[in-house]
């Protein structure tokens, strides 16, 4: 009867193993103040781009940044009680550390960081693009599909700003100049962008632009970016396009192509 009692109480709760969408920060530098200033550059001009998200700080960049010095230097400790402050400040929440010295490791772990070694085998890191600065933002693998897409039906007029958080966005009307569109998944846009149009915006480099008329001030998928005026050929301006980004030596490029009457209809 005891027995029975034990296995019913138990059965009010269970613990299994589960894969979170986070977003990891690898960090270059151990000046935190310099940290900072880019995070603000970055990010200032994108209000709500954060909301509590969880981040894995990745650690690894800073040990490739010290290559070519002493050893020491990488083993030194960060201040991650300044850190994780700092990251809180701009909206991120902090939840573990990986890629550290053992020095760093136990640090982190001091602040209330978990460690984790690396992403679970066989799986692939959506990477954005490394553009050379203190600070990249990746997106680690989801294990479920996007939010529905968010849909804008309206026009979206100079200093006008919508963020699609974690899904595409679909816009019905015109982006006009000085406007911007962000999204984490794709963007759609069912007529003319003439403002920006910032796609895969937290690291996802399968991310794609559509526009029925491409005529865009800037273009940006997984942090690689290009202004319309300047970069995009002329068969594509003005015309129904897309927008991809391939990956190469460098880093990354964006590749544009018309999209065919054929495959509108």
């Amino acid at each position: 009867m005891r027995k029975e009692n034990t296995a019913r109480e138990m059965r009010s709760f269970e613990i299994k193993s589960t894969d979170l969408p986070m977003v990891a920060l690898m960090i270059r530098t151990t000046d935190l103040q310099k940290l900072n200033m880019e995070f603000n550059a970055r990010f200032s001009d994108m209000p709500g781009f954060f909301d509590e998200d969880g981040i894995v700080i990745d650690l690894s960049g800073i040990q490739s940044s010290f290559q070519s010095e002493s050893k020491s230097a990488f083993e030194t400790a960060l201040e991650f009680e300044a850190l994780n402050s700092m990251l809180r400040s701009h909206k991120l929440r902090p939840v573990a550390v990986r890629g550290g010295s053992e020095q760093q490791t136990a640090a982190a772990i001091e602040s209330g960081l978990l460690h984790t070694p690396s992403l679970h085998p066989g799986t692939k890191n959506n990477r954005a693009p490394d553009q050379g600065g203190s600070l990249v933002m990746r997106h680690l693998p989801e294990i479920e599909a996007l939010a529905g897409a968010l849909i804008i039906d309206k026009q979206l007029r100079c200093g006008q700003q919508v963020y699609a958080r974690g899904r595409d966005l679909v816009v019905m009307a015109m982006v006009n100049p000085g406007a911007e569109v962000i999204a984490d998944g794709h963007i759609h846009i069912y007529a003319p962008l003439r403002g920006k149009a910032i796609a895969g915006a937290k690291g996802d480099s399968n991310a794609r632009i559509f526009a029925l008329n491409m005529s865009p001030e800037l273009i940006s998928i997984a942090g690689v970016y290009c202004t319309g005026d300047a970069s995009l050929p002329r068969s594509v301006l003005g015309q129904s396009a897309q927008i991809s980004l391939i990956s190469d030596d460098d880093g990354g490029k964006l590749v544009a192509n018309k999209i065919s009457q054929k495959m509108q209809s």
